[in-house]
């Protein structure tokens, strides 16, 4: 993480990101622990869904917390890296997928060329 881009968290800014918007906050913190709570996923599986998105959505605090709440919880260095490697390949087959788009227009742009 660069520092100039992306500062280090610290519990001062966590008051006062808690301090402008109390109820939303704590709201957010108790979304957060219903979401991670074992449930039909275990508490580690969601933790891995985690990283993988986190990867996707490329935020490095993301990747740093889940990735330790994940080993925490028992994930082992190669679900780790397994869960990273489907997202991606899930970024990745994204753009695989939607190159039909431009198939699509480049088939529109011959056929609306005389001759």
């Amino acid at each position: 993480m660069s520092e100039t881009l992306y500062p280090k968290p610290s519990r001062g800014l966590a008051e006062k990101r808690r301090a402008l918007a109390p109820e939303t906050e704590e709201a957010f913190q108790a979304f957060s622990r219903q979401v991670f709570a074992g449930g039909a996923l275990t508490a580690k599986a969601k933790q891995l869904i985690a990283v993988a998105v986190a990867h996707v959505t490329q935020c490095p605090y993301c990747i740093a917390g889940h990735t330790k709440a994940a080993l925490r919880l028992g994930a082992t260095q190669q679900e780790l890296m397994e869960a990273i490697w489907v997202a991606a390949e899930m970024r990745a087959g994204g753009a695989y997928a939607h190159s039909i788009l431009a198939l699509t227009a480049m088939e529109a742009d011959e056929s609306a060329k005389p001759g």
